[in-house]
């Protein structure tokens, strides 16, 4: 087994695809099967169950990638320490965020970060934010953007980006009857809108608890993973919504949108960077951390 074994090992587990996973290890498809059974034979278990359709990881493999994954970090550590006479880092680190956070915040945060170090590389996966700190958790991404939720997992540190304020959102233009495109003045009101909320997460439970201080039972329309599909489901006149403004500020939806007057209002998003403690001994994810201002 060698590092680039575990690169091609790691490639295949995020990806779960042969086509994609040997593009990116810049290798042919049979090269990389080829390595991925070497590597399955050598540790005498089967990592991947893989047909002419689908490629998943065992129980084995799951174990098998915590492992690889540690294994990497550790690599770039110690390359980095054994080449301290050298004054630019190299390597690689991955980042998970929301698809609205990677061109709203990222963009300018990677524009600096790569000027002062070209020499390491970001690997981006984009994804709902509900799951930012879980990933970070699970080791899928050394580092995450999302929103602070009211506490962090033991072992998580947390950075400041910006404060975005969470917003009830409706059509700009009367596109339902039932559907009001003014704030409304009544419980009664509120309890018969149709609403187009979070599945989960941080927004959701906030404007829960709103609802239940507002003793209102709101009438659930739709219940949606991602923001972005909040803002297309309002804009079509189905619902009132509940999304942070960066959302709708960086939505090519936003002409349709307008936000209401609600009180009281619902805290606001503290947007920010997560990593576990320990990833700080990297240097590559102490070099991003230092980067975000």
């Amino acid at each position: 087994m060698n590092i680039r074994t575990l690169q091609h090992f790691l490639a295949l587990a995020e990806n779960l695809h042969f086509g994609r996973a040997s593009d990116i290890s810049n290798i042919s498809i049979s090269a990389l099967s080829r390595n991925i059974r070497q590597l399955e034979d050598s540790l005498e278990v089967t990592l991947f169950n893989r047909d002419n359709r689908t490629v998943k990881l065992t129980e084995e493999g799951e174990k098998f990638l915590k492992y690889a994954r540690e294994a990497l970090s550790q690599w770039q550590i110690i390359q980095n320490e054994l080449g301290e006479s050298s004054d630019e880092l190299r390597g690689e680190i991955s980042l998970y965020c929301s698809v609205t956070a990677s061109y709203s915040i990222l963009f300018e945060l990677l524009n600096r970060f790569r000027t002062d170090f070209p020499g390491i590389e970001i690997k981006l996966h984009t994804g709902d934010p509900e799951h930012a700190i879980a990933r970070v958790l699970a080791g899928n991404e050394e580092i995450s953007i999302a929103a602070h939720p009211r506490t962090l997992p033991k072992g998580v540190v947390f950075k400041p980006i910006t404060v975005s304020p969470l917003v009830f959102i409706a059509p700009r233009e009367q596109l339902n009857p039932e559907v009001p495109i003014m704030t409304p003045d009544s419980t009664i009101v509120w309890s018969s809108v149709p609403m187009v909320l979070s599945e989960t997460g941080i927004a959701r439970n906030r404007v829960d608890a709103w609802f239940r201080d507002m003793q209102i039972k709101p009438r659930i329309y739709a219940q949606v993973e991602g923001y972005e599909a909040i803002v297309s489901m309002v804009s079509l006149g189905l619902g009132i919504g509940v999304v942070p403004k960066i959302v709708l500020d960086n939505s090519p939806l936003a002409e349709r949108i307008q936000i209401l007057d609600v009180s009281p209002a619902l805290d606001a998003f503290n947007i920010g960077s997560f990593t576990l403690k320990r990833n700080l001994k990297n240097p590559l994810v102490d070099a991003f951390w230092k980067v975000i201002q």
